[in-house]
């Protein structure tokens, strides 16, 4: 899904349109040996840069993930080096040890500190890193960084995903035009409490370090914590923004209009991003938008929002193009956000479904119609107040089920 308008010039190059950033991708035969495809990926700051990250808020942590926040606190991070195929998530010490071998080879042939380099991981899990397909095709892997093939690294960490998620912009700032560029994968697992699954965003503005951890964990919340697919959050979520300051820009330093701007843009990216992974979930049919107003609070928005967006009966009459506002209704009323039943009204693409907490007599036809289109929006007006939330979302089909029922034993087989 590629943005229907943009405020900024959409440029080529994804991680590497901006300046000071090479990436290169291989094959290693991850999931499987006998079916190679890339599955390793490198993204590459050739100068020092600020890094600033947000991970899963899952209390099961992948390995990669733990190494990454490690890595974060020792700052200086130039390197990021994913694969696909194995999650190396609850894969015990060994699952450690083989992220900090990543990280070690990748900082080997870099001329870094293992410090340097991030790690991110994403596939099944429960299965050990085969770490001995992995080795030797690193310093491959960094011999052949460039800015030529950037769509190489979008598709390295794809796993369900059908089509590679990269975007890339040019925003002005001050006198300058600075450059963010991301890449991104995901289609199952996601309902983030931070970002998605793999996410990693380049910039070439020159921004503090505390700035830029400020506003990638505020666009965070307003993009890529704003969809849902299946409920469920990964171990492995990452978001990862790198800033090599090669723009030549004025360093921001302080909150302002620079500021404001860049972080404008950033959350631009990142929403395009996080609406492509809802619009490419496992085998779904509809991208729907849900907006919720006239809440009592903030919290309330985003409750009824959320709990509507993640019902299984919501998502499967959808499927259906089935404009089921009693399913809508009912699980506003378990949200538990402050509701009063008989001033909620419930909008099909803009055509009312229910007024007063009861059906608003619109031809079945009409919403029939809206629902099944592709992509539409639900709109719930509570009448409480002024809060709004809005959450990005799917339908959930047969097909989801029959693709995530025997995830785990083929690449068991093939480990």
């Amino acid at each position: 899904m590629q943005p229907k308008s943009s405020p900024y010039s959409l440029i080529e190059g994804g991680v590497c349109a901006a300046a000071g950033f090479l990436a290169n991708a291989v094959s290693c035969g991850i999931k499987d040996p006998a079916k190679p495809r890339l599955d390793l990926a490198l993204i590459f700051s050739s100068g020092p840069c600020e890094t600033a990250a947000a991970f899963t808020t899952n209390k099961v942590k992948a390995a990669p993930v733990r190494l990454c926040q490690a890595h974060l606190r020792r700052g200086d991070v130039r390197a990021v080096i994913v694969n696909s195929g194995n999650a190396n998530a609850c894969t015990g010490p060994v699952g450690m040890q083989d992220a900090k071998h990543m990280a070690d080879l990748t900082a080997r042939q870099l001329g870094l500190r293992p410090s340097q380099v991030l790690v991110g991981s994403t596939g099944i899990i429960g299965v050990p890193m085969p770490m001995a397909r992995i080795a030797p095709k690193i310093p491959d892997l960094v011999k052949g960084l460039s800015r030529d093939n950037p769509d190489d690294a979008s598709r390295a960490i794809m796993t369900s995903d059908t089509r590679p998620k990269s975007i890339a912009i040019e925003v002005p700032i001050g006198n300058h035009t600075i450059r963010i560029g991301g890449i991104a994968k995901g289609a199952g697992m996601i309902s983030p409490s931070m970002g998605t699954m793999l996410c990693y965003i380049t910039t070439d503005c020159a921004l503090s370090a505390p700035l830029l951890k400020s506003c990638v964990s505020d666009c965070v919340q307003n993009s890529f914590n704003r969809i849902t697919i299946d409920g469920d959050t990964s171990t492995n979520d990452t978001v990862v923004v790198m800033a090599s300051g090669c723009a030549g820009n004025r360093r921001i330093t302080s909150t302002g209009q620079q500021y404001e701007s860049f972080r404008a843009a950033l959350e631009w990216l990142m929403l395009q991003l996080a609406r492509m992974i809802v619009a490419d979930g496992e085998r779904v049919t509809k991208f729907v938008e849900i907006q919720v107003k006239g809440a009592a609070t903030h919290m309330d928005a985003r409750k009824v929002a959320e709990t509507v967006a993640n019902s299984l009966l919501v998502k499967c009459s959808w499927n259906g193009g089935d404009p089921n506002w009693g399913r809508v209704m009912h699980a506003i009323g378990y949200s538990r956000a402050r509701i009063q039943e008989e001033l909620i009204e419930i909008y099909f693409d803009g055509h009312i479904a229910t007024r007063n907490g009861i059906a608003a007599g619109t031809p079945i036809e009409l919403l029939r119609s809206a629902v099944a289109k592709p992509e539409f929006c639900v709109t719930i007006d509570l009448n409480l107040g002024e809060a709004s939330y809005t959450v990005y979302t799917s339908d959930l089909s047969q097909e989801y089920v029959d693709f995530n029922r025997t995830e785990y034993a083929a690449p068991t087989k093939a480990s």
